[in-house]
């Protein structure tokens, strides 16, 4: 017995994809991808319609979706982060259903307690064998970690894995095994590995990031949370990894050794963890190289599904137990609102991933963003787009001052009496349009183009379109 099929078109006709269905994708690729794209291009040779793409998130190298949007191949989008080109395209309309906007969390969730459903999901697997068990530590696609693709496999109705990498069964090292898979094709090429890295994955050297990220690591440090058992997350921007790099200083001046860090993983924080720094690393998506190599070799270095990672629907995830998280903005409103899915001017050009997830579950959320963007202040009276809410957002930090929110009265009193500049937020609005100016208001359109569900999967906010000349 074999789950093999000879192509992506064998295997489209196997599962009996046909008009109005919804199909599925992961995105550890990045904008290394290949999957999504050959697929759609066969289901449209094939003359399919109507379809629902649900990719855990678009980048740039999906524009061709732009084209099976206009030709009615795809009529449906849901997704956890749209790169700037499809979004463009999104927020000028052309679609003429609301894109659905998830968390991380709230995608593996609403597959969970079966409010998304999936017809067929087409697995991109760096390494697989003729039943389907895969994995992405192997291979010359490897990508690391698999974790937002166990959902789609779990709960699809059919599940098909297409990798560039056959071996021989059983595949020794499985992260989502053949009991959940359907068919299985090989194919010259997945992806590109080396388009799967992430933001700028070295530390900035630009003063006013170095001057933010130094800022946050001492909140981090007089919050009271850098301890013995410390958590931490943090992104791939250069300022996000500076505040590692000044948190990993204080932790080796103190001694301190934390427990686990997460989530999408840089090589700095295989770094930290090698020297000891912490016990585990929970891997739902590495970032670069090097964390595909650490996944590989360190069995420290754990893959976590979407669901264990950030899911409100499971009984318990890791962001509940997770301490600091380190986060960005587009926008930051007088209420803490943060905005992730939009630029100042209304365009997608992102999403929440695990924004709001990592807020909400972790102890201290702290958003790091240069007070003027692009001769834009970072505070504004309301966000475009709320993506996540302002009573999880526990402190902004920028060059100019640190904001704490008025629900961490505690907090508040211990950076203050640290000497650190402590403002407020009104205040922080206030230097900005000092410098650049009151910003004109966004005039939107009257078309929602996107719709954002919070993580519990209630509606948060609506995107509308962006008016064109």
């Amino acid at each position: 017995m074999s789950k093999l099929v000879a192509s992506v078109r064998e295997a489209i006709e196997r599962t009996g994809l046909k008009d109005g269905m919804t199909i599925s994708f992961h995105h550890h690729m990045r904008n290394g991808d290949y999957v999504l794209n050959m697929v759609l291009a066969e289901a449209a040779a094939m003359g399919i319609k109507d379809l629902t793409v649900n990719a855990s998130s678009i980048f740039d190298i999906h524009e061709p979706l732009i084209e099976h949007i206009r030709n009615k191949v795809v009529t449906g989008i849901e997704c956890n982060y749209m790169g700037g080109r499809v979004g463009k395209a999104i927020s000028e309309g052309i679609l003429e259903k609301p894109v659905i906007f998830r968390t991380h969390g709230g995608r593996a969730g609403d597959m969970e307690n079966g409010s998304s459903k999936i017809d067929i999901a087409f697995l991109a697997a760096p390494c697989a064998d003729p039943m389907g068990n895969c994995s992405g530590k192997y291979g010359p696609s490897a990508c690391g970690s698999l974790g937002y693709a166990f959902s789609d496999a779990m709960h699809a109705a059919k599940t098909v894995v297409i990798t560039d990498n056959l071996v021989p069964y059983p595949l020794k090292d499985t992260s989502i095994d053949e009991g959940y898979v359907d068919y299985v094709v090989q194919v010259p090429q997945i992806g590109d590995p080396a388009k799967i890295v992430s933001g700028t994955t070295k530390i900035t050297r630009d003063p006013v990031g170095l001057r933010i990220a130094s800022l946050a690591a001492q909140v981090v440090k007089h919050s009271g949370y850098l301890k013995e058992g410390f958590s931490f997350q943090t992104g791939a921007g250069g300022a996000s990894l500076a505040v590692a790099k000044y948190v990993e200083e204080m932790m080796k001046k103190d001694g301190i050794k934390g427990s686990f860090c997460m989530g999408g993983i840089t090589g700095y924080m295989v770094d930290m963890a090698d020297k000891g720094f912490f016990e585990t690393i929970l891997d739902v998506q590495c970032f670069d190289l090097k964390a595909i190599e650490s996944i590989r070799e360190n069995p420290k270095h754990q893959e976590i599904s979407a669901m264990r990672y950030a899911s409100p629907a499971a009984k318990s995830a890791a962001v509940d137990s997770l301490d600091v998280v380190i986060l960005g903005a587009t926008q930051v409103d007088v209420d803490f609102n943060v905005n992730v899915h939009t630029d100042s001017n209304g365009y997608i050009m992102g999403g929440s991933g695990g924004h709001s997830d990592t807020a909400a579950g972790s102890k201290l959320a702290i958003i790091v963003a240069p007070l003027i963007r692009a001769r834009l202040p970072l505070i504004v009276d309301q966000v475009l787009c709320k993506s996540t809410p302002g009573e999880t957002v526990d402190v902004v930090v920028t060059q100019r001052g640190i904001a704490v929110n008025p629900r961490q009265k505690e907090l508040k009193e211990k950076l203050v009496k640290a000497g650190l500049p402590v403002l407020e937020i009104q205040e922080l609005k206030q230097i900005a349009e000092e410098i650049s100016g009151v910003p004109r208001s966004v005039e939107m359109g009257d078309k929602v183009v996107a719709k954002v569900l919070y993580r519990d999967g209630t509606l948060l906010d609506e995107i509308k379109n962006v008016k064109t000349v």
